[in-house]
């Protein structure tokens, strides 16, 4: 009988196929996160417009509450405040954001312009504090802008009673919908985006443009305006640095721009551009960020201005109608309850999907550093694990707290101004490098006005930086308890021999490799001598015939992960030398030592000299500095990474 071949693969368990798909990356290759990283996880580049209407439904929908603050905070001074808003975006932000996208193309942002100037772990430790602050108002923008939705919600006239009192669990279904769309992926995000944002924009204009001609039809409404005004402040320079000193207590309005940075390696670049300056890709998100700004500048004056002269003060107030929903209010009020429920549903939508700039760019920021940093699990990488955790943090933040727009507040406003203060000194000094002096000193004078402006609302609320320093502890406590579990890990991105390096382990896979573990010292004829003697003596070898000394340097000790470069040299006319620079010894050696196995397809030895001292210590100074006790580290390392024991290098030690 002839042999009867059956293929019967079991079926592929469902929960299998749930993991497939939880930790699924589309393109290993697109998913590098380093800082060259140039294309987003799996979905392919968007018109810049596109990717604008994504970053600016953050940015469009303070709209929805941005006039009611400003009046609260300014009172009829609010349009005269809010134009020093504008200007200070017009001319101090977008300046900041449109340099900080030519110096940071593929979406790392001001954080990571300054962390090339900090080298080791005070350049870590630097970003993990933004990291931590860029967290806050991202996370916070999410449930902020949820919980003001569901506030929308349950005041429009049409809703039923029965919903009063239930914000909290209106926002974290808002919450849960909004992590549902990017588990589906990010193109269904953009396209969700262009059509809340394209809506909602065009119902403002109509709401602006019909209040507008309100106030036309009825001159009596400005001159009272001016005449109280007068009254209350005196002259226009007395209004003018009375509104100055109102700025901080507006800046919400001024939210969107790292957000536009932190995503603009979905845009759409020219199809020249080259991998490390694509200058297509900083075109159009300058493009997207002058754009982005111009609109929002028309909207935030013309707003005010009607809301200031239309709407009665009382209203503004805590349980008055235009308290948080000016804009809704004369829409209800000019255009019937139908368009003013229709406001309503695009307001509830736009807010609710606000936080989907901010996931973006949580999405876009975190695999960028902490997967590089070691300090997080391999799943970050993966974008459905991470839109799982940022959505239970929010559902945590929300239920803290109670889904209050209010409270929530500083918090927001603080992470929006650290980061866009870190920003205006990122740009400060990279202007400053490039002998720029002019751009120098202004973005110097506009980083000293933000830093104003920050320190007055931390002055003013001092809970959002509480909130904040709670994250930054947060992402401190998991980054450093990450980077220590998976301290064993072999960290080599890629390894290199130049030709001689390469002769030398040919010429000993013909009978026996074996490796002497030395430290980069004085390197004299007697030092490599007496080591020879040593191993031959502790280990009883015939002769010193493929001995051949293995060098590591220890680089940037703060790395995780780094390339491995083998050079080969001879010393002293006779002492093979392979030099080896790392962020860690033991796994540079272990790596080095897996790979000259699968080269050569031999089972290289590697000999050590065990050092003298306190083994506690010894594993600190591995944790912090790449060094301390190398061999039994180094047998460690390859214990984990090859579990088959007789597939291991050989380990000696004596």
């Amino acid at each position: 009988m002839g042999e009867v071949s059956l293929d019967l693969e079991p079926a592929e368990a469902p929960l299998g196929r749930v993991r497939e798909w939880l930790f699924h990356r589309p393109d290993d290759a697109a998913q590098h996160v380093g800082p060259h990283a140039t294309q987003p996880a799996g979905d392919a580049p968007q018109p810049w417009w596109k990717v604008m209407c994504l970053t600016g439904v953050d940015y469009f929908s303070t709209l929805g509450y941005q006039p009611g603050i400003a009046f609260l905070a300014a009172g009829l001074l609010s349009p005269l405040a809010t134009i020093i808003l504008v200007l200070l975006t017009l001319f101090g932000a977008l300046p900041i954001y449109r340099r900080v996208a030519a110096e940071s193309p593929h979406g790392q942002g001001s954080i990571a312009m300054l962390e090339r100037l900090l080298p080791f772990w005070r350049g870590k430790i630097f970003v993990l504090v933004l990291l931590g602050f860029a967290l806050t108002d991202f996370i916070i923008t999410i449930t902020l802008s949820a919980a003001d939705a569901s506030a929308h919600l349950v005041e429009n006239p049409h809703v039923p009673s029965l919903l009063h009192g239930q914000e909290l669990w209106i926002t974290l279904g808002l919450v849960a919908l909004l992590g549902a769309v990017f588990l589906k992926g990010f193109t269904e995000a953009i396209g969700v985006a262009v059509t809340l944002v394209i809506t909602y924009l065009a119902l403002n204009a109509v709401v602006i443009a019909v209040s507008a001609a309100h106030v036309l039809e009825d001159g009596r409404l400005v001159t009272d305006w001016t005449t109280a005004l007068t009254a209350e402040h005196g002259n226009v320079a007395l209004m003018v640095a009375v509104s100055l000193t109102l700025f901080p207590k507006l800046a919400l309005g001024m939210s969107g721009f790292e957000t536009g940075v932190a995503v603009m390696s979905h845009v759409q670049g020219g199809p020249d551009d080259d991998a490390e300056h694509p200058t297509g890709r900083i075109r159009n998100t300058k493009r997207l960020l002058t754009v982005a700004a111009c609109i929002m500048s028309v909207y935030l004056i013309s707003s005010s201005l009607v809301t200031t002269l239309l709407i009665p003060a009382p209203e503004f107030e805590e349980g008055g109608s235009a308290n948080g929903r000016a804009l809704a209010y004369l829409a209800h009020l000019y255009l019937g309850n139908v368009f003013g429920t229709a406001y309503d549903v695009s307001t509830i939508l736009i807010l609710w999907f606000a936080g989907a700039s901010a996931m973006a760019g949580m999405l876009n920021l975190i695999p960028r550093y902490l997967p590089r940093y070691g300090m997080s699990p391999e799943w970050a990488g993966a974008v459905r694990p991470l839109v799982l955790v940022l959505t239970g943090t929010a559902f945590l933040i929300t239920w803290i707290f109670d889904a209050d727009v209010d409270a929530q507040g500083g918090a927001y406003a603080t992470g929006v101004l650290v980061l866009m203060t870190s920003a205006a000194v990122a740009v400060t000094l990279a202007a400053r490098r490039a002998g720029q002096r002019k751009l120098t000193v202004a973005f110097s004078l506009i980083g000293l006005v933000l830093t104003y402006t920050t320190l007055d609302n931390v002055r003013e609320r001092p809970d959002g930086i509480k909130i904040g320093a709670c994250f930054i502890a947060a992402i401190l406590l998991v980054s450093l308890l990450s980077r220590v579990a998976r301290a064993f890990e072999l960290r080599t991105t890629e390894i290199s021999y130049d030709a001689r390096a390469d002769s030398f382990l040919r010429d000993c896979a013909r009978r026996s490799i074996r490796l002497v573990a030395n430290e980069p010292g004085s390197r004299h004829h007697e030092d490599y001598q007496g080591k020879i003697q040593q191993v031959i003596d502790d280990h009883d070898l015939p002769n010193a015939g493929d001995i051949i000394f293995i060098e590591v340097s220890v680089g940037d000790y703060s790395d995780f992960e780094s390339r491995i470069d083998v050079r080969g040299e001879i010393r002293h006319d006779h002492y093979r030398v392979l030099t080896v620079t790392g962020a860690s010894v033991p796994n540079t050696l272990a790596s080095l030592l897996l790979d000259i196995r699968d080269r050569t397809g031999v089972r290289p030895h590697i000999y050590f000299e065990w050092t003298e001292g306190n083994p506690v210590a010894h594993l600190l100074r591995f944790l912090l500095f790449g060094a301390g006790e190398v061999a039994p580290t180094t047998r460690e390392v390859l214990r984990r990474a090859e579990p088959e024991r007789l597939r291991r290098p050989h380990i000696h030690a004596g």
